[in-house]
C-alpha cells in the first residue's frame, strides 16, 4: 500500500492533498497515514500467526497520543523506555499486561510506577538493575516479572549507531553472564524469572542476524524452562528495516516470519516483539515550504522553513530521506536542500538531484513516521512542528505547533535579578 501517491500530478496522503493540510495547519507539518499504521500491524500479525505473538508498538519511534491508541484499539502493546512513554501507553488505554518496559537507565521512581501499573515484564540490562528491581519490589510489598536482555554478540549490518546486540555496546548482558544474573533470580526476593529478551539493532534489512541471534539463545531458552517455573516469555524484539530509497528493499514480514518461525514454534514459549519503524516508518511525511533559491560558485541551495529541529537523522546519521515536489515536476537540478538553523549540519539533502522549485513550492520529506517529531527539538528557539493525520479523504490535527510562549513556559526569573 502506498498511502502517500500523486494524482492528477498533486502529492494526496490517502485521500487527501496535501497542499490542503498545509494550506490549512501550516508548515513545517508532520502528516501521517491511518491506512499504513493498521496495514502494517496487520500485515505483520499475519506473517507471524502461527507463533501468535505479542506485538509491542515500540513508543520511541512516534510517541503521539493517537499514533498509540490507534494500535492499542488493534490489540497492540506497547515497548516503553522510559516512565513518560509509560505514562503515554497507559494514558491512551494500553493495558498494563501488554506493556514491557525496556533501557539501560531505569530509575527507582521508573521502576516503581512499572510496578503500579502491572506491566508484563521489565527487560533486565544489568546485574545492578536486577538488585535494584528486587529491592523496589521487597519495599512495594509485591514480586515482580523480570526477562533478562541477552546481547548475543551478533552483528545487524546496519548503522553503527543504531545498532544494539554487538559485544561493544551497551545494551543487555553476553550470553554467559546473562546465564548467570538468570541463575541469581532463584535466590532473590521480589523478583521471577518470566523470559529472555534480544533486541540486535534497528533499520534491519535480512534475515540472517536474527537467526544467528536465535541459536545462541534458545539454548538458554530451553535451560531456563526447565529451571525456572514462571518462565512462559521469549522476546525477539524489533529493528525490522524499511525502504528508505526505491532501490532499497525491506526485509518483508513472510521472509521474516519463514526464518524464525521454525525455531520458535518448536520452544512453546509466548512470544513478544517489538516493532517500531517497520509500522510507523513510512506511515508519515513531513511538509515543508521553500524560502528561498541560493547560489554561489559551486552550489545550489534549496532553502525551506523545515529544519534539523524537525528532522536530525541526516545530521545525525548521514540518513537519506527521498524529497519530493508536493505539485509534480519532471525537471531537476543538483542542489542541497537546507533549513534556516545556524549549524552547517542542517541539512535535509546534499548534492542530491532535485525538483526545481521556486519561493513557495512545498516538499514532502519521506518516511519520518519513525525518529521524526519526536527526535525534534526547539534548538535555534524554534517551535515544534504540528502534526496532523490523515484517514481516507479526512484529516485531523493530533498536535498543535507550539506558539512562542510554550517555549518559555515553565522558566522563571529569580526575583534577584
Amino acid at each position: 500500500m502506498e498511502a502517500f501517491h500523486y494524482r492528477n500530478g498533486e502529492l494526496y496522503g490517502e485521500g487527501v492533498r496535501l497542499q490542503e493540510l498545509a494550506d490549512e495547519y501550516g508548515t513545517p507539518l508532520f502528516v501521517y497515514s491511518h491506512a499504513h499504521f493498521t496495514e502494517r500491524l496487520g500485515s505483520l500479525r499475519t506473517a507471524m500467526a502461527e507463533v501468535d505473538p505479542l506485538i509491542c508498538f515500540s513508543v520511541k519511534v512516534n510517541t503521539n497520543a493517537a499514533v498509540i491508541k490507534l494500535l492499542g484499539q488493534r490489540g497492540a502493546g506497547a515497548d516503553v523506555v522510559s516512565g513518560g512513554e509509560l505514562f503515554r501507553a497507559r494514558r491512551v488505554g494500553i493495558p498494563g499486561e501488554r506493556i514491557v518496559f525496556a533501557g539501560v537507565g531505569k530509575t527507582a521512581a521508573e521502576i516503581d510506577y512499572g510496578i503500579q501499573e502491572g506491566i508484563l515484564f521489565f527487560t533486565v540490562e544489568s546485574e545492578d538493575e536486577l538488585k535494584l528491581i528486587s529491592e523496589r519490589a521487597r519495599r512495594l510489598h509485591t514480586s515482580v516479572r523480570v526477562a533478562v536482555r541477552v546481547n548475543p554478540d551478533v552483528d545487524p549490518a546496519t548503522h553503527r549507531f543504531i545498532s544494539t546486540g554487538k559485544k561493544e555496546n551497551k545494551f543487555g548482558l553476553d550470553v554467559a553472564r546473562a546465564a548467570e544474573v538468570c541463575g541469581r533470580t532463584r535466590e532473590m526476593e521480589g523478583v521471577q524469572l518470566v523470559g529472555l529478551h534480544m533486541h540486535i539493532g534497528s533499520q534491519i534489512l535480512s534475515v540472517e542476524p536474527y537467526v544467528a541471534a536465535l541459536q545462541r539463545i534458545i539454548p538458554l531458552c530451553r535451560r531456563f524452562r526447565e529451571e525456572h517455573p514462571a518462565f512462559e516469555y521469549l522476546d525477539i524484539g524489533g529493528g525490522l528495516g524499511i525502504s528508505y530509497r526505491d532501490e532499497e528493499k525491506e526485509l518483508d514480514p513472510e521472509a521474516f516470519a519463514a526464518a524464525l518461525v521454525p525455531f520458535l514454534q518448536p520452544l512453546g514459549l509466548k512470544i513478544v516483539m517489538e516493532p517500531g519503524r517497520y509500522i510507523a516508518g513510512n506511515a508519515g511525511v513531513l511538509l515543508t515550504r521553500v524560502l528561498y533559491i541560493k547560489k554561489n560558485a559551486v552550489k545550489k541551495f534549496i532553502v525551506v522553513d523545515a529544519s534539523m529541529t524537525e528532522l536530525i537523522r541526516p545530521a545525525l546519521y548521514e540518513a537519506y530521506h527521498e524529497i519530493l515536489p508536493v505539485r509534480q515536476t519532471r525537471e531537476r537540478a543538483p542542489a542541497d536542500v537546507v533549513g534556516p538553523v545556524c549549524e552547517s549540519t542542517d541539512f535535509l539533502a546534499l548534492e542530491r538531484e532535485m525538483p526545481v522549485v521556486a519561493s513557495g513550492d512545498l516538499l514532502a520529506v519521506r518516511s519520518v513516521g519513525a525518529y521524526g517529531w519526536v527526535m525534534s527539538s526547539n534548538y535555534n528557539s524554534r517551535p515544534r512542528a504540528a502534526e496532523v493525520m490523515v484517514s481516507g479523504g479526512r484529516h485531523a490535527l493530533i498536535r498543535r505547533r507550539e506558539t512562542r510562549e510554550d517555549l518559555v513556559r515553565g522558566e522563571t526569573i529569580p526575583e534577584w535579578l
